[in-house]
């Protein structure tokens, strides 16, 4: 049997860089050219250019629905992850019907429904309560003002927003679940004996350490938000993808109308990826 040396084992073949090559992140690389390629068009053609200066005003908008939803959305996340493990009956259920009934219907079909059948119908029950609100002399005031609200006083912006608040809030309650539930269950009996209450360990003891855990999801959701507020095109909100469905309805150009809208996704979805990477950098260095 020949046995191998550690120098044939070094021994450089007919291309030596070849093994150094293999360990670059190429995708980076692609990324980076295509990057290059869509700036050296913006730059150089005036149609790219165009398509840029018209689709670039949704920017704003993107990031507004994105990170008021998903901010509001980590609230109802938290409350409807601790309600799932909660020993009450009535708010473990109660979370558990939210989570499963959310998650099982498409977001965009939420939209449609919190647009145009929850929003109108609370509307009307606003004006209700205002109208009899009216006939008690010391809430005449706020009653005469809900009376006069007007489905068309609410924006589509925020009925995009409640819309996705509610269906990533399902989603957030199970990573919330899932990382309390990692949480030995150990800590919690240790904190109960030195007097704490369930709430206080809860929020001292396994909370803490919860969201050490589910930091890296949460990112990686935060992601998947900035990409969803697309969907908020159907009511015509002007984020990214609507503005750039109106410059391709305006100039029949359809490339450079969603290759721009393409492109500017991917500049905002490669800067969170980074940010997140990062984070879990940090919180394994942590470890």
């Amino acid at each position: 049997m020949a046995v191998t040396t550690e120098v044939e084992r070094k021994r450089p073949g007919m291309l030596p860089w070849v093994g150094d090559l293999s360990r670059l992140p190429w995708w980076i690389v692609v990324v980076a050219i295509v990057g290059g390629a869509a700036i050296f068009a913006i730059v150089t053609n005036r149609h790219w250019e165009a398509a840029y200066e018209f689709t670039k005003t949704g920017i704003r908008f993107t990031i507004i629905l994105s990170i008021t939803s998903f901010a509001i959305a980590l609230v109802i996340g938290l409350l409807a992850g601790l309600g799932q493990l909660s020993s009450n009956m009535v708010f473990r259920n109660l979370s558990m019907l939210y989570v499963q009934v959310i998650r099982g219907i498409p977001i965009i079909v939420q939209l449609y429904f919190v647009a145009f059948v929850i929003t109108p119908v609370a509307i009307n029950l606003l004006n209700d309560l205002g109208g009899n609100m009216r006939l008690l002399i010391p809430l005449a005031g706020l009653g005469g003002a809900l009376s006069r609200i007007h489905i068309r006083d609410i924006d589509m912006l925020y009925r995009a927003i409640a819309a996705l608040t509610i269906a990533y809030g399902a989603f957030e309650a199970e990573v919330f679940r899932a990382g309390i539930e990692s949480i030995q269950r150990g800590q919690m009996e240790a904190a109960r004996s030195l007097g704490m209450s369930h709430l206080q360990a809860m929020r001292y003891i396994i909370l803490p350490q919860a969201i050490r855990v589910v930091l890296p999801p949460l990112g990686n959701d935060f992601i998947s938000m900035l990409k969803d507020s697309s969907l908020a095109s159907i009511l015509a909100i002007r984020e990214l993808t609507h503005v750039g469905q109106l410059h391709r309805a305006r100039t029949f150009r359809s490339w450079e109308s969603l290759g721009v809208v393409a492109i500017l996704y991917l500049v905002l979805t490669l800067s969170l990826s980074f940010l997140v990477k990062r984070m879990e950098r940090r919180l394994a260095f942590a470890k």
